[in-house]
C-alpha cells in the first residue's frame, strides 16, 4: 500500500462573517511547486498564481468548510476541526498520515485509511503540504467572501473578507448583521437588533 501524507490548514477563524475554510493537500514529490509558503506571508497575487499550480500538480486536494451557522452552534474551534475533517474526506486519494497546522487535531474516527496525525505549530511555514493547504484554504475562502459580497454589497466583504476592520464595523452599525455574520462573535452579538 502506498503511504500518502496530507497537509491540512484553515483560513478564516478571525473574521466576523462567512465560513471557516480548510484545505487538505497531498503533494507529488515528482512535481515540485516553487514558492510554497504560509499564505499569510504571500501577497494576494502570489497566492492566486500558486493555487492553480497546487491544484494541477498535487496528487490530491480537498476543500471543506463550516458555515457561520455551524460556527455559532459549535464554536469556532470545533467548526475549524469539522472543516478540516471535511477537507480530508474530500481528497480523491485517502491519506495514511495527516500533518495539521496548529496544536489541535480533528477526530480521526471514520477517516478511512488515516492511521496517524501530527499537530505542528507554525506548520504552514515548516511543512510544504501544509503551506499548500494554507494557500488553497485562503484563496478558496477569499472567493467565497467575494461571492457573498455580491449578495450583501453593503458590508464590503470583497475588500476586507469579513475581518473586523473599521469599515466593516461601521457597516454592521448601519445595517445590523447579515445572515452570514457569526452571531456568537462579540462584535456581531453586540449589534443584534
Amino acid at each position: 500500500m502506498i503511504e500518502w501524507s496530507a497537509g491540512v490548514d484553515e483560513a478564516g477563524r478571525g473574521p466576523l462573517a462567512g465560513p471557516v475554510v480548510a484545505a487538505a493537500v497531498i503533494l507529488d514529490p515528482a512535481r515540485p511547486i516553487a514558492g510554497l509558503a504560509d499564505s499569510k506571508a504571500l501577497k494576494s497575487p502570489q497566492r492566486a498564481a500558486i493555487a492553480p499550480l497546487i491544484r494541477e500538480r498535487a496528487v490530491a486536494w480537498g476543500i471543506g468548510l463550516a458555515s457561520a451557522a455551524e460556527i455559532d452552534a459549535i464554536n469556532i474551534l470545533q467548526a475549524t476541526l469539522l472543516a478540516m475533517r471535511r477537507a480530508v474526506i474530500a481528497l480523491a486519494v485517502a491519506p495514511t498520515h495527516l500533518d495539521i497546522d496548529g496544536n489541535r487535531l480533528p477526530s480521526l474516527e471514520g477517516l478511512e485509511g488515516v492511521r496517524s496525525a501530527a499537530a505542528i505549530i507554525k506548520g504552514d511555514s515548516k511543512v510544504a503540504a501544509i503551506s499548500a493547504a494554507s494557500i488553497l484554504a485562503k484563496t478558496a475562502r477569499d472567493h467565497v467572501m467575494e461571492q457573498l459580497d455580491t449578495r450583501h454589497p453593503e458590508y464590503g466583504f470583497a475588500i476586507h473578507k469579513g475581518y473586523p476592520v473599521p469599515a466593516h464595523l461601521a457597516a454592521l452599525d448601519a445595517h445590523g448583521p447579515s445572515p452570514v455574520h457569526r452571531r456568537s462573535f462579540a462584535p456581531v452579538r453586540s449589534r443584534l437588533r
